[in-house]
């Protein structure tokens, strides 16, 4: 399959268990920790996916060395990310727009510092002998692709990406609640539905999907290069940096550093092929496990910004697309005492 190479790509309550672990780790009052070396080291959120890149390329490239900062990763969820910030578990949190917006919908005190991927690099796969069936491809045009879908059994894993999925199909005139919806608990369900045929095809975020094309059990048939509605240009910011506004107060230096190294890292990624060996080396790191052709065409997805900087039009862009285009945060708003480029060199 190819892809463009570089695109121009609630808070619920953290279990004690986890909350325990993590204040342990990282003191729990919100501050970071200066070292012997003269470094600070702070703990930052991720989620395990395509969007982490930026940070991990970031470490892999020494951008945070330079600006004296260590990392020390934390591995959170949707469900639990937006409370690791503010129980100050995490400094830093690489978040989706979607939770960063439930989380200022809830008025808790967050602050965007940083853009660091735009879009949302997701895949429709279909099974193999759904895609020999209809005679879909790789390369099969958008319409004809909705149209196949049209009498279909369909698995999704959230409700966010069901939404997704049928922003795709009704731009080509499909209805998606005519479709038989198979609603499964995790991408690797997903997965298993598909192969074992309980499932026509799937959506999820990549590199899921590319990984079932590679083991031959599907074809990815939609991608955020055929499908504008998923891509930044229409839906806005895909991932955000975001810290608490008393943290950014009070560690400013701390602040501009860490977000200047991440917006080295996505300028790095913007202008390098993705499969230049330390955009793979991030991409092992952020998705263990995964073979490189699958990392290099997930990489590909996401459009790397030049700069992390912000402004409201892209914002209103994402507000738009979370609130109307998936219904994820119905009363979703963002205003200037929300994000910040103030940071940014």
């Amino acid at each position: 399959m190819q892809y463009r190479r570089n695109r121009s790509v609630f808070a619920l309550s953290v279990s004690v268990v986890l909350s325990a672990a993590l204040m342990t780790a990282c003191g729990g009052d919100g501050s970071s920790s200066v070292g012997s070396d003269g470094k600070t080291t702070v703990s930052v959120g991720v989620s395990g996916n395509v969007f982490d890149m930026s940070i991990r390329l970031a470490e892999e490239n020494g951008y945070f060395d330079k600006h004296n900062i260590k990392i020390k990763y934390v591995t959170l969820t949707a469900s639990t990310g937006t409370s690791a910030l503010q129980s100050g578990s995490v400094q830093f949190l690489n978040s989706s727009p979607t939770s960063y917006l439930a989380g200022l919908s809830k008025s808790l005190p967050e602050l965007g510092v940083a853009t660091n991927g735009g879009g949302n690099p997701l895949g429709i796969v279909v099974s193999t002998a759904f895609a020999k069936k209809h005679g879909l491809t790789a390369k099969t045009p958008a319409a004809e692709v909705a149209k196949a879908l049209a009498d279909s059994t369909a698995g999704a894993s959230s409700a966010n990406t069901k939404a997704e999925a049928g922003i795709f199909l009704k731009a080509h005139g499909v209805d998606p609640d005519k479709l038989k919806w198979v609603s499964l608990p995790s991408p690797a369900a997903d997965k298993a539905a598909l192969t074992k045929g309980e499932v026509d095809w799937f959506i999820t975020s990549e590199p899921i999907p590319l990984q079932v094309q590679h083991e031959g059990d599907g074809v990815v048939v939609a991608h955020s290069d055929k499908v504008p509605e998923w891509a930044s240009e229409q839906a806005g910011y895909g991932q955000v940096v975001v810290v608490k506004k008393d943290y950014a107060k009070g560690n400013s230096a701390t602040v501009k550093g860490f977000v200047s190294a991440v917006q080295e890292a996505t300028t790095y990624l913007d202008t390098h092929a993705a499969d230049d060996k330390a955009v793979l080396d991030a991409a092992r790191a952020s998705l263990p496990g995964m073979p490189d052709d699958v990392l290099s065409e997930a990489v590909a997805q996401v459009d790397w910004p030049k700069t992390a900087k912000m402004d409201a039009a892209g914002w209103e862009k994402t507000v738009t697309f979370v609130k109307d285009g998936i219904g994820a945060v119905p009363d979703a708003s963002v205003s200037a005492d929300n994000w910040t480029n103030t940071y940014l060199p």
